[in-house]
């Protein structure tokens, strides 16, 4: 289950990752980068569950808490996204990427931990 765990965490870093930054780097939200960032959602909600299912203990840690919080964050930014993309509001299709990057960042805080986490141990 672990196995399964750190390939989804992963997968969710790979998807999250290219639709941040290509949408950074295009300049302008598109519709392809709201794939990517709800493929990411999915990803980590899948990896988060495994992980979940391996804590026995249930305690509430650092990991945990910002994992939880990185996972909100991630939700609210994608439905930000869509409702963005379905307004056509240029100035915010053009200005989306500084949002994307702060959650990009902070959805990192929790992913960087898991991995200190997984060395240290």
């Amino acid at each position: 289950m672990l196995a399964l765990a750190v390939i989804f965490i992963n997968l969710a870093l790979v998807a999250y990752t290219i639709g941040v930054w290509s949408e950074k780097l295009s300049g302008r939200l598109k519709p392809t980068h709201l794939v990517f960032f709800f493929a990411g959602l999915l990803f980590d909600g899948i990896g988060t569950n495994f992980m979940q299912q391996m804590n026995t203990s249930r305690e509430i840690n650092l990991h945990g808490i910002t994992g939880a919080v990185a996972l909100v964050l991630m939700l609210i930014h994608a439905v930000w996204a869509a409702i963005v993309l379905w307004k056509k509001n240029q100035k915010q299709i053009q200005q989306f990427h500084k949002l994307s990057l702060v959650v990009w960042g902070l959805w990192l805080i929790p992913y960087l931990i898991g991995v200190a986490l997984s060395i240290f141990k």
